[in-house]
């Protein structure tokens, strides 16, 4: 009687064993040189596009792209880089932002100034035109109400600086 249960459990683990066998076999698929897509137990031909292994432990795919892969590490041939390397990239990218941000800075202020000096000399001119009396310092400080000619000289200036500074 004890016979029957070894060759039932005998059978159960032969079929299981045969079972677990065309599980793990491999099949491949790749395109052929007609674009059709194969299936197939057997490992595709070395030219064959997009092969992959199906139904194994760990899918792997080749894809068309080693030849590009060749021509970027022929142009990096030092390899990845070191996290030194990295840090002195990351800071001169710093630098180079800072330096943008500080000649933008400087370029609006240059901006300012001569929008501010040209409404400055508009409005000297103004004065000067409509003939209000104007004062300037002598050479001691005191004040000395302009004559016509100084007037005159005061306006040709005022011009040049509006055609200078008012774009």
């Amino acid at each position: 009687m004890t016979s029957k249960p070894i060759i039932a459990f005998a059978a159960v683990a032969a079929t299981f064993i045969t079972a677990t066998n065309a599980v793990y076999a491999e099949t491949y698929q790749w395109k052929d040189s007609s674009g059709q897509t194969v299936i197939s137990d057997t490992p595709p031909p070395s030219n064959a596009k997009n092969r992959r292994a199906i139904d194994a432990r760990q899918p792997s795919v080749v894809s068309e792209k080693p030849a590009e892969k060749a021509v970027e590490d022929a142009k990096n041939p030092e390899g990845p880089k070191t996290t030194a390397e990295k840090d002195l990239e990351f800071r001169k990218r710093q630098q180079e932002k800072k330096e943008k941000a500080d000649k933008l800075a400087k370029d609006q202020a240059a901006e300012a100034e001569q929008k501010d000096n040209c409404e400055r000399a508009k409005r000297n001119l103004a004065a000067l035109e409509n003939n209000q009396p104007m004062v300037t310092a002598d050479d001691s400080g005191q004040r000395k109400f302009m004559d016509t000619s100084q007037r005159e000289q005061e306006l040709e200036r005022a011009r040049r600086v509006i055609a200078e500074t008012c774009k």
